[in-house]
């Protein structure tokens, strides 16, 4: 176990951003990786802050990760290997038809409200 948790805390710029806390007894300071499948991605930052076992993590979205299709971006503990976290780039073709099928989705669904509203409007008066 990595002995860290690792929350997200603002996602902009073309930046993720995390606060890295330390577990109870844990002293060491954190190595962390990030990777897209199975590469590194370079220019991870991990900053102190002002309180003892908490850093500041900053996870550049590599160029790799934008076009067609889903990219999720891992976070590791580098020592232990074990995942802190993730995030999941999606963009291009693989949007639109998810989006589309989300707005038909949300018609039928619309569509089936209303129907049942019109019956029970009918059936009461």
């Amino acid at each position: 176990m990595s002995g860290f948790t690792l929350t997200k805390t603002r996602f902009r710029d073309g930046v993720w951003e995390g606060l890295l806390i330390a577990g109870p007894g844990n002293d060491r300071p954190p190595e962390v990786v990030a990777s897209l499948e199975e590469r590194p991605v370079h220019g991870v930052i991990v900053a102190d802050t002002a309180e003892q076992g908490r850093w500041v993590v900053e996870v550049p979205v590599p160029v790799e990760a934008l076009g067609d299709g889903v990219r999720t971006v891992l976070i590791r503990d580098g020592r232990d290997d074990e995942l802190l976290d993730s995030f999941t780039v999606i963009a291009g073709e693989a949007l639109d038809e998810d989006i589309r099928a989300e707005v038909a989705l949300l018609r039928a669904e619309l569509d089936l409200l209303k129907r049942s509203f019109r019956k029970h409007c009918r059936e009461t008066t």
